[in-house]
């Protein structure tokens, strides 16, 4: 298995990109997104839109995605997370095989400060958070218009 990191060093390709949103847009299954919102995500990570970019981590075997993590970075710190971890997914025929832990791992030991996540309060992956060192100290609330 072979780990990837795309930042604002090592540059992801718009191929990469289109890779990587197909990806997740199919392993979030019910905890996704559209593409697009996907696509806007990648791209912000890598600078290829307005803001502060992230990092996009990969892991392959066989030259095939098993695994992908997609941090925006806030530009805040102290009050709000310097990072986000907007999307994170296991290739359905590699879940349970500690692919998702190796590669949150790989991504918390890659990224400077804080991190925030969302996740749905039914998702399984809740119970990888956790172990991870993820708490919950706030109730996230909403405004939608």
């Amino acid at each position: 298995m072979t780990l990837h990191t795309y930042d604002a060093f090592n540059r992801i390709t718009p191929l990469e990109i289109e890779r990587v949103a197909n990806f997740l847009y199919k392993h979030l299954e019910n905890y996704g997104d559209a593409k697009s919102a996907i696509r806007k995500a990648i791209e912000y990570a890598a600078k290829e839109r307005t803001g502060l970019g992230g990092a996009i981590f990969t892991i392959e075997d066989n030259k095939e995605i098993v695994g992908a993590v997609v941090i925006n970075k806030t530009g805040m710190d102290e009050y709000i997370p310097e990072n986000i971890l907007v999307y994170i997914a296991t290739h359905k025929e590699y879940r349970g095989k500690g692919i998702g832990k190796k590669i949150m791992k790989y991504a918390i030991e890659n990224c400077q400060g804080d991190i925030a996540l969302h996740v749905e309060k039914d998702n399984p992956a809740k119970f990888l958070y956790e172990k991870l060192g993820f708490t919950t100290p706030y109730l996230e609330m909403r405004l939608k218009r």
